[in-house]
């Protein structure tokens, strides 16, 4: 690679779409390229965030090095300015139109030149990176600026702050201002990578209307042991925070000559909504897609309130309709619609069509007879994975058909399943029909994705609300009116104030509730709110400005979508000036930067490709794996004297293990090798076995292994400091094990007595209001409306009013608080693997714990040893009398494998 030639600057473009923020480093020699500082710097002044990364590195090496900066931004972020400092010369990012900057790109390709590189990477997140060659002993300043309106989502904002370095850095330091003059009603941290060994690098401080949270950790903090030099600083930070709000007309903030005025009224009742839910049940969606449709579906349909009404359409080639017309959602037809939703199967074709007029027709009738509650609201929710196959198959003709159909009377939200799906199809359908669309992506939480959708859209509070300003003082707004306002979101308005507007801004907004209209007025002194916003702390100037050009840009975008070709072209030209104007990198706009002459290398704007995995057997000479059932063995061929019965034996070369088959894509296939001989004789098998197996004779079992109890107590103020407690029978698999009112504390479990395992364990906490979901395969938070899944042996460290959150690599989750019992959880997979529960700070129970386990916590009374076998004895709790025996079990307390106590155990 040439050394950078300081004289010259060559035009490097980088094609970014609307993109947080991660740096890595990558470099042929481990660690020459060091980063010494990386900074973030992150202030978000009434909603409206802005973000600095700067990282600063230097080449430490005796020869030419690269170093790649690389971040990722929120999709919905706008980049404003990425420049380098190169030996002291500064090589800024200039920002053009699409078209005037693909030529200088293509041509810098076509002179064997660098092109930035943004890619999708993952749900929130686009990424862009950078390469630089550095000289020997020569620094490099890398500086991102970007920027972003956060929304807010049942009831909650959120800001999403990604930091990578892949090394230590000497100087790490992330801070995050937040300045809200509604002042701040809760606020929360999330961590992906904090650790309890990282917790005193976390400082948050907060009043009434500002929040500051500073991440500085050391270099023993960042390292993962004494031994090792790579950093465990690797992950997320977002911070939730939501503010102050009463019945009224929201809030005006003012701030050199723009407003913003921020509409979500606490107070107002739901409105009784009516919804269809269309879903596809193509044989695209088959497996895990229609199981995880059906498992949210259930959830869904145990949401709807007595007053809603909705049916259910189910289509593949042609659409079926649950009942004939729309039903109230009373618990026997909830229930009912449980059982329909659970039967459905994926298969046939993709017929969109006739499932959307259906659901229309279905409404239409509805509300022609007078079937539906006055005032309410009607809604389709569909939810597809695929293109249209069946039927009318053209998009265009689909979309025309549909918005002729709904006639602007009611709303639809499209659900896309997976990146098969044509997302812009759904995009506009909805957008034509006074809804949205959003991606659901194919995960784990699939399910979760499909119930936090429609969570954001169940609980409408008003419809058509407008906002009305004074003509002589405002002169330009952005969307002042909307179709629907639901529970948990906000709407925003954002305008221009007049050179000579009045002193005081006033604002009415109105809307409609189910049987009369509501209007609420209110007034904004212009000086008082300029003042508000004069702490260069917690704000940059102009920042309203850019909000105002930020929410035109995105709503300008919005409309284009569904516009018609000559007002795209207007709406285009309109976004296109504002992204010029105020230096946005949005879908119209690239952002050139220059390098040093002679960078040269090979790099495209692409969106990446889903990957496709292939499912198959591999059979190899060196060691073949053969699935099968196998009938009739002689005993000396199993080692296991007697046994006749079918079994399920593995080979691998030499050795025949009971328990697997040979998958195909029909199910499991038996090997034609393990065939029985249909005149009895000799088969395949018989010569392979005789060839590879050794004959075994029967030894003596061995010992039990020492098994771990159901759940260890500590009982604090007894001699005995534990008890092992084991569950023989239940009442039911459903089980209360702890209930404390004075904690506001719930611990409940599904027992499986077949497996002698907890399917679930779930913990309820009243404040905050919290909801811990635990299985074998994930954890799932629930906070409010929202869920969140977490997967077993990942790092987290949440920070909330009241309570702490912690999973550490091994499976711990811990939720504690100063004055509540620590509760722990455990995806335990030692000896007898399965859910585990942990207690401690068990001196913190009130005298009103209850539950099968909570009954060991009001005055445990122990009996004295038996007198012809002192390792037995008899403990009275809550008036029952249980045998006590002094056993060996394995203690799961500590993680795997566990160690080996002596405790007093007893049976349930």
């Amino acid at each position: 690679m040439k050394p950078p030639a300081p004289a010259h600057a060559c035009a490097i473009v980088l094609v970014l779409l609307p993109l947080l923020a991660v740096l890595q480093t990558t470099c042929a020699q481990k660690n020459a390229i060091d980063i010494y500082s990386l900074t973030v710097d992150s202030r978000v002044s009434s909603r409206f965030a802005h973000t600095v990364i700067t990282s600063r590195v230097v080449n430490r090496a005796d020869s030419m090095q690269e170093a790649t900066f690389q971040m990722e931004l929120p999709k919905k972020a706008f980049i404003t300015n990425f420049s380098m400092i190169i030996d002291g010369v500064m090589y800024p990012g200039n920002i053009k139109q699409k078209d005037a900057a693909q030529k200088q790109y293509s041509a810098a390709v076509a002179r064997g030149e660098s092109a930035g590189l943004v890619k999708a990477t993952g749900r929130k997140m686009e990424q862009f990176q950078v390469s630089v060659s550095v000289a020997p002993s020569a620094k490099v300043t890398f500086e991102l600026v970007y920027e972003e309106l956060l929304k807010r989502r049942l009831g909650v904002y959120e800001l999403l702050l990604k930091v990578q370095p892949r090394q230590l850095v000497k100087h790490l330091q992330m801070d995050i201002h937040i300045f809200e003059p509604q002042g701040i009603s809760f606020l929360e941290t999330e961590s992906t990578f904090m650790t309890n060994e990282l917790a005193d690098a976390l400082t948050i401080s907060q009043n009434q209307t500002k929040a500051h949270i500073r991440f500085k950790p050391t270099l023993s903090q960042q390292q993962k042991s004494a031994e090792q030099q790579d950093t465990v600083v690797d992950g997320n930070l977002i911070i939730r925070y939501d503010v102050n709000r009463t019945l009224s007309g929201g809030s005006i903030q003012i701030e050199n000559g723009y407003f913003v005025h921020y509409f979500a009224p606490e107070g107002l009742s739901m409105i009784p909504k009516n919804v269809i839910f269309v879903i596809d049940t193509s044989g695209s969606m088959m497996g895990k897609k229609i199981r995880q449709t059906r498992e949210a579906l259930i959830k869904i349909l145990e949401d709807l309130r007595p007053e809603d009404h909705f049916n259910l359409i189910s289509f593949s080639r042609e659409a079926t309709q649950w009942k004939p017309s729309l039903v109230p959602a009373s618990t026997q037809n909830v229930e009912e619609a449980k059982k329909y939703a659970n039967s459905i199967k994926a298969q046939g074709g993709t017929n969109i069509n006739d499932a959307m007029l259906m659901a229309v027709q279905l409404l239409d009738t509805a509300t022609r007879e007078e079937q539906l509650p006055s005032g309410s609201v009607s809604l389709f929710l569909l939810l597809t994975d695929g293109d249209p196959t069946v039927g009318e198959t053209n998009p265009t003709k689909i979309q025309k058909n549909v918005q002729e159909a709904i006639g602007g009377q009611y709303s639809l939200f499209c659900l896309g399943f997976g990146f098969d799906v044509s997302y812009a199809f759904l995009e506009k359908l909805a957008l034509d029909n006074g809804g949205l669309a959003r991606r659901i992506y194919e995960d784990s939480d699939s399910a979760l994705q499909l119930q936090d959708f429609y969570q954001e859209v169940a609980n409408p509070l008003l419809t058509a609300v407008t906002f009305e300003y004074p003509s002589n003082a405002v002169e330009e707004v952005t969307q002042d009116n909307f179709r629907l306002f639901f529970k948990g979101s906000e709407m925003v308005v954002a305008g221009k104030l007049r050179a000579q507007s009045p002193e005081v801004l006033s604002a009415i907004v109105s809307g409609q509730l189910p049987m009369e209209n509501i209007t609420f007025q209110m007034e904004s002194q212009v000086a008082k709110q300029e003042e508000e916003f004069q702490k260069p702390k917690y704000i940059f100037h102009g920042f309203m400005e850019r909000l105002w050009a930020y929410l035109t840009i995105h709503q300008l975008l919005e409309r284009m979508v569904s516009a018609s070709d000559a007002d795209k072209q207007a709406l285009e030209t309109q976004a296109l000036g504002l992204s010029l104007n105020y230096s946005f990198v949005t879908p119209l706009t690239s952002m050139v930067v220059t390098k040093p002459e002679g960078q040269e290398q090979s790099q495209v704007a692409e969106k990446p490709m889903e990957n496709v995995k292939t499912a198959g057997v591999n059979f190899s000479k060196a060691g073949v794996s053969l699935y099968a059932r196998v009938h009739d063995l002689p005993s000396k061929t199993v080692g296991t004297p007697g046994l006749n019965a079918p079994v399920l034996y593995r080979y691998t070369s030499r050795k025949l293990d009971p328990d697997l088959r040979i998958p195909s894509r029909k199910g499991f296939l038996a090997n034609p090798l393990l065939a029985s001989s249909s005149s009895g004789g000799p088969t395949i098998l018989d010569d392979y076995l005789d060839e590879t197996m050794e004959e075994t004779s029967p030894t003596a079992p061995p010992p039990a292994p020492i098994q771990a109890p159901t759940v260890i107590l500590p009982l604090p103020g007894q001699s005995t400091d534990q008890l092992c407690v084991d569950i023989k029978r239940t009442p039911g698999p459903l089980l209360l094990l702890l209930s404390d009112p004075d904690q506001g504390l719930e611990v409940t479990g599904e027992y499986k007595m077949e497996k002698a395992q907890f399917s679930w364990i779930e913990v309820t906490f009243k404040n905050p209001q919290l909801q811990v979901h635990v299985s074998p395969e994930h954890v799932v938070v629930t906070r409010g409306r929202r869920s969140s899944e977490y997967k077993w042996k990942e790092t987290l460290f949440v920070v909330m009013p009241g309570l702490t959150m912690t999973m550490d690599k091994a499976g711990l989750l811990l939720l504690s608080s100063p004055d509540k019992v620590t509760i722990g959880l455990l995806s335990w997979d030692g000896l007898g693997e399965g859910l585990r529960l942990l207690l401690r700070d068990t001196d913190r129970f009130s005298s009103h714990v209850d539950g099968i386990l909570g009954r060991f916590y009001q005055g445990v009374l122990w009996g004295p040893p038996d007198t012809t076998d002192d390792s037995k004895r008899t403990l009275r709790a809550r008036g029952f009398d249980f045998d006590a025996t002094r056993e060996l079990k394995l203690d799961y307390q500590e993680g795997t494998p566990g160690t080996e106590i002596s405790c007093w155990s007893v049976a349930l």
